[in-house]
């Protein structure tokens, strides 16, 4: 089996990866990206990189021997001037900072570019791990109810178009209202917002009604930042007093499955998984 070299950011994606790979007996090679690696893959094989340390990363995959390299967590935009390049690093910023002016989409798209420069293939996290991505239907005990369903296609809707874009990939919808959408502050940040809202916005009779969706950006390189959820997603739209979650079937991941339809349950919350467009 092909030994994959993991770049790995913030959250639970790359942790999910790792524990995979060790129980299909796939070898794996990580790289802690600046810090942000959580601490239950510190003692995987790998290294500790800067996010500008290009020729750092790439010549140690190539040692390992890894010719597919997957790109997962969440890596916060760089401060361009304050950056600490090596060699290799110096050569790509230029491009990088020029894609970043045109949005996400674009910075991605060339990050991933400058990996396959140096001839490695890039996977997605839902190519190494396809179990991670949301099924048709409801995850845990709950579902939605009729009540909910045009709340929910019109949820679908406006992260798509969110998505078209290039601007985030999750929308909060209540009552027909668009109550919040993802911008770079991130999916937490954003239920955070909701939470302060009047919660006559949020309820029916005190009975929560809205819903948030993640949608994939209808142009996106799949390989990288597929929306993805975990418990702490599910806590925060608990907090903001919503009635479920929603995502594409095969677009968005389910970080620890288990825990996301038992903090859903205990909570009562759906999380539901619908047909794409």
């Amino acid at each position: 089996m092909a030994k994959l070299g993991l770049i790995a950011g913030a959250g639970g994606l790359p942790v999910e990866i790792v524990r995979a790979c060790e129980a299909a007996e796939r070898p794996i090679f990580v790289v802690r990206l600046g810090g942000l690696a959580d601490p239950a893959i510190a003692e995987a094989r790998g290294v500790d990189a800067g996010v500008a340390e290009w020729g750092k990363v790439f010549a140690a995959l190539k040692k390992e021997g890894c010719k597919q390299v997957c790109f997962a967590g969440h890596v916060p935009r760089p401060d361009f001037a304050n950056l600490k390049p090596d060699l290799r690093g110096l050569a790509a910023v230029p491009g990088i900072i020029a894609a970043a002016r045109k949005g996400d989409d674009a910075l991605l798209r060339q990050i991933i570019s400058e990996i396959e420069k140096e001839g490695f293939v890039v996977e997605g996290a839902d190519e190494v791990l396809s179990s991670l991505a949301i099924p048709a239907g409801p995850l845990g005990r709950l579902a939605p109810s009729e009540r909910h369903m045009a709340d929910i296609e019109q949820a679908i809707r406006a992260a798509r178009a969110l998505g078209e874009l290039d601007i985030g990939q999750g929308v909060v919808v209540a009552g027909g209202l668009v109550l919040a959408v993802e911008a770079q502050e991130g999916t937490d940040a954003m239920l955070r917002r909701c939470a302060e809202l009047p919660e006559a916005l949020r309820s029916n009779g005190g009975e929560p009604i809205g819903v948030l969706a993640k949608a994939v950006k209808p142009n996106q390189d799949r390989r990288i930042d597929l929306p993805a959820i975990g418990p702490a997603t599910v806590m925060g739209a608990a907090r903001a007093g919503l009635a479920g979650i929603i995502g594409e079937t095969g677009a968005l991941l389910v970080i620890d499955r288990a825990a996301v339809i038992q903090t859903a349950d205990d909570l009562g919350l759906f999380v539901v998984g619908v047909a794409p467009a």
